[in-house]
């Protein structure tokens, strides 16, 4: 008999607790009925968690907070809900659905989100089914909206009907519907809720792609082209840019690794360009998206989810290795270098635009993202009277704002008019600091936000569109973008100026992006209060006046200036890192 001591088994790899929950969820279901089905204003901690998935988040009124400690008071509990709407895209009977939704449950507004989708806010456990309800029957869902598998696919919306822009909106939709989970789970909790699936037993094979654990973290996808980088494409987990040769589309490069969520101090966290990794044609790049995907499923961080995006293991691994085990594992074909290519350009897509057809496209500036009727601009109901008289269809583009699509030439001049009477200001009217600007929702309905965003930006720039008149700079194509927590759901680590909530009525100023998204921008100063971004903002623009090169942008002008002089031009002392 062997006195020798059993070889011990490798250890399990340590896993976060939310990996149990997905693998024990029934695919996705957990208790989600059972809940919904029970007169509580509220889901439990697991179920909130599963109910992302499904396309909607447990939030918080946190303006209600201060009533909180009254006696009798206690949480206000609601949902916000998001669509999952590949490049933005709505008919007119659709769009005119969800704006009955926000009126009859939300808080009669529409949330346009950086990723072309629709948030509604303000939802109540009670009509939480109802909403999904009416979204559905009008052919939409808000399955994948949220949650660790592919979310919302971006791709240029402008209707120009030109055969690059077409073939990128036709991927967007084939993406999204391959990377969709299979899971029958969504259709009986929401849809149907008497019938039970077979899949709901634990049997593998329901999710091919995804597995019984689903994705590490979340998951986003969008589709360029090198003229007109308007979906920030280097932020995306994954990217296609396309490339170009004789005006048709041969291929794209496929771009892995971006994403601008990050932890204050903490270090091994921050924001990240996606890296070329290899080259596809066209009719390969569902496949690609899919071993993508698999890649990421297999070898993502499961014990820390602040580290879990795709981004650290391009980062950690390097891109050498990525295309290795790509390569060898994961690809259907031979994998080919990435081809030199180089973004030129953004396009807001805002003012009048011939689509090609003979009809018309308005891109109509929506500030922050935020469609609703506030004091004499009455947007929400203009837009309703617009594509209730005329039909026109609708799409979001990735700066929060919509496109008005499919208009004949004859209605141009009504659409001016309504716009006009509900007080609406022509984009053209309207300054560049303005167009170029973009907030999250932040406080009150998002639980991560620190500060203010979206209703503290608007206030920013009106104090730094005089700022900029009087340095004869307001014609200066100057991107600013906020949020009210460092996860950077606006994208603000690329921006020129970047403001990211710290602490209260705190931020930390970001400068030296570029609007064309190629590059990230640096930490000029941190916890500067809300009331001194302006004037420490100005210093910098009033020597950029003085010292630019000519054609230099502010971005290209503050990373060649670097840190410390910038800190030495605005009198303050370089940030603690």
């Amino acid at each position: 008999m062997s006195t020798e001591s059993p070889v011990p088994e490798a250890e399990a790899p340590k896993r976060s607790g939310f990996e149990g929950v997905k693998e024990a969820s029934r695919w996705l279901r957990g208790t989600l009925a059972e809940e919904l089905a029970q007169e509580t204003d509220h889901f439990s901690d697991d179920a909130k968690n599963l109910l992302k998935f499904h396309g909607s988040y447990q939030q918080e009124d946190r303006d209600a907070r201060k009533n909180r400690a009254k006696t009798g008071v206690g949480k206000h509990y609601m949902c916000m809900i998001r669509l999952k709407l590949p490049g933005g895209v709505m008919t007119a009977k659709q769009y005119l659905a969800m704006d009955d939704l926000a009126g009859q449950y939300g808080n009669s507004t529409l949330r346009f989100t950086t990723r072309q989708s629709i948030q509604f806010h303000y939802i109540l456990k009670s009509n939480l089914k109802a909403t999904i309800q009416g979204i559905n029957d009008t052919l939409l869902t808000t399955l994948g909206g949220c949650g660790d598998v592919n979310r919302n696919v971006m791709s240029c919306p402008a209707p120009t009907g030109d055969p690059i822009r077409t073939e990128m909106m036709k991927l967007a939709n084939d993406i999204a519907a391959h990377l969709a989970p299979r899971s029958c789970a969504y259709h009986d909790i929401w849809l149907n809720g008497k019938i039970l699936s077979p899949d709901a037993a634990q049997e593998e094979g329901v999710e091919p792609i995804y597995g019984k654990h689903y994705l590490p973290r979340k998951f986003k996808i969008g589709l360029s082209q090198p003229t007109d980088n308007c979906v920030d494409v280097y932020a995306q987990d994954l990217g296609f840019l396309a490339i170009i040769e004789g005006g048709r589309t041969i291929g794209y490069n496929v771009i892995v690794g971006g994403g601008m969520g990050r932890t204050h101090g903490n270090s091994e966290t921050f924001a990240h360009l996606g890296q070329p990794i290899c080259f596809v044609e066209p009719n390969e790049v569902v496949g690609a998206s899919e071993s993508v995907i698999k890649f990421f499923r297999d070898h993502g961080n499961r014990a820390d989810r602040k580290r879990a995006r795709i981004k650290y293991v391009v980062h950690d691994w390097g891109v050498e290795r990525v295309r290795e085990v790509l390569a060898k594992e994961y690809l259907a074909q031979p994998l080919r270098l990435p081809r030199e290519v180089k973004v030129t350009d953004v396009d807001l897509h805002l003012g009048w635009h011939p689509q090609g057809d003979g009809n018309w496209f308005l891109g109509v500036s929506v500030e922050n993202g935020r469609l609703k009727d506030e004091d004499k601009v009455r947007l929400r109901t203009g837009v309703r009277k617009i594509v209730e008289q005329t039909g026109a269809s609708i799409r979001l583009t990735p700066q929060q704002d919509m496109l008005l699509c499919d208009i004949p030439t004859a209605s141009r001049s009504t659409i001016d008019s309504i716009l006009a009477e509900h007080g609406v200001a022509r984009a053209e009217n309207l300054s560049l600091v303005q167009k170029w600007s973009m907030a999250c929702p932040a406080i009150p309905t998002c639980g991560l936000a620190i500060s203010e965003s979206e209703r503290a930006l608007p206030g920013i720039v009106d104090k730094l569109e005089p700022e900029l008149k009087a340095l004869g700079l307001e014609e200066e194509r100057i991107s600013i973008r906020m949020t009210g927590c460092p996860n950077g759901c606006a994208r603000p680590y690329q921006s020129e100026i970047g403001l990211v909530g710290r602490s209260g009525e705190k931020y930390t100023i970001y400068l030296g992006g570029s609007t064309l998204g190629q590059r990230l921008s640096t930490t000029f100063q941190d916890l500067v209060p809300r009331g001194q971004i302006v004037p420490l903002l100005k210093s910098i623009l009033t020597q950029f006046k003085l010292d630019r090169m000519s054609g230099e942008s502010f971005g290209d002008y503050c990373t060649r200036m670097g840190n410390e002089k910038l800190c030495g031009i605005a009198g303050v002392p370089l940030p603690k890192h």
